[in-house]
């Protein structure tokens, strides 16, 4: 088959690490998995950070990432991969919760080529109403937003709620989904651009990182890490939430402990999502009438440009890339 495939670490040069090949095994499937021809997909951070070396073993390359998977199962059915690879159990019921869950790409080969499989659980079909390349944005932007925002950050209607960074694939979920379900979104950005186009997109307020609130947030959505972590602390209200799902710029930061004892605040990680969960957050997609925003679509044959595009400063939504030819 063919596969864009990761052939090494390399923290200085990442991208180079990709190479397209023809030719690649086809997976075979475990018992219990099913095999999927992929459509589309999108090149997320965690891609990034696996090329970096970051939480992966240099033997487990070469390996085939990408971490959103929507295609055909061997019967031509249209179907979409959710969350974490887990047992329901071993996680009390929650898979992402298994102490050996995997995401996808970790254990399994990932989304960069025309065929991976997936355990049969985590499939579901995918909706009618989305196009392929907006059902590629789901997985990582959408579901693991979904559960940061409602799950674990609790988010409640009427509720201030502040989410660092406005361009990309979980930032503008957040934007959409906090909007629609009756939250006051203020979001932060250095680009003037993307502060405008995030009000656009729903946000009642944009503001440049690091400035002052006018009234304290109920809950942060921070998923930049060392660049935001103290602004986000400053800006809750005694007994707020803040949920932290991602690191882009680092996570080497200081707790600040007193400020969390003191004002009795909340840091609550969050990380994937459950297929009970996607199936709740597709249905509250259709009903809020809500669509991932794309902000620009490669061939596999790019996927380095696709890369490129993803670490590129005035990126707005989720880089996809077409598997499918």
């Amino acid at each position: 088959m063919r596969a864009a495939v990761a052939v090494r670490i390399d923290p200085q040069d990442p991208v180079s690490a990709i190479e397209l090949k023809d030719g690649w095994p086809e997976p075979e499937p475990r018992p219990g998995d099913v095999r999927i021809r992929v459509a589309a997909t999108t090149v997320n951070m965690h891609d990034l950070w696996t090329l970096r070396g970051v939480g992966v073993a240099p033997g487990s390359f070469p390996k085939i990432l990408g971490c959103d998977i929507v295609g055909w199962d061997p019967d031509g059915h249209e179907v979409l991969v959710t969350g974490a690879f887990g047992d329901l159990d071993a996680g009390g019921g929650d898979e992402t919760l298994d102490p050996r869950r995997a995401l996808v790409s970790e254990d399994r080969p990932g989304s960069f080529g025309e065929y991976t499989v997936v355990p049969a659980r985590n499939v579901i079909a995918k909706p009618a109403w989305l196009s392929f390349r907006e059902a590629a944005c789901l997985n990582v932007g959408w579901s693991t937003t979904y559960r940061a925002l409602f799950t674990r950050g609790r988010a409640q209607p009427g509720e201030r709620i502040l989410i660092q960074g406005a361009g990309g694939g979980v930032s503008t979920a957040a934007i959409a989904m906090a909007r629609a379900a009756g939250l006051q979104v203020i979001v932060t950005s250095r680009s003037e651009d993307k502060r405008r186009r995030a009000l656009e997109l729903g946000a009642h307020q944009a503001i440049a990182p690091g400035e002052r609130l006018a009234e304290p947030a109920d809950l942060v959505v921070d998923t930049v890490g060392a660049a935001t972590w103290n602004h986000s602390l400053r800006s809750l209200r005694p007994g707020g939430r803040i949920v932290t799902s991602g690191a882009t710029t680092g996570s080497d930061i200081a707790l600040d402990l007193p400020r969390i004892f003191y004002r009795q605040l909340s840091v609550i990680g969050s990380t994937s999502a459950t297929r009970a969960e996607t199936l709740r957050m597709l249905r509250f997609m259709e009903a809020a009438n809500l669509r991932p925003v794309i902000d620009s679509v490669y061939p596999l044959e790019r996927i380095r440009d696709a890369f490129v595009r993803t670490q590129q400063p005035d990126l707005f939504g989720n880089v996809v890339v077409d598997v499918a030819s």
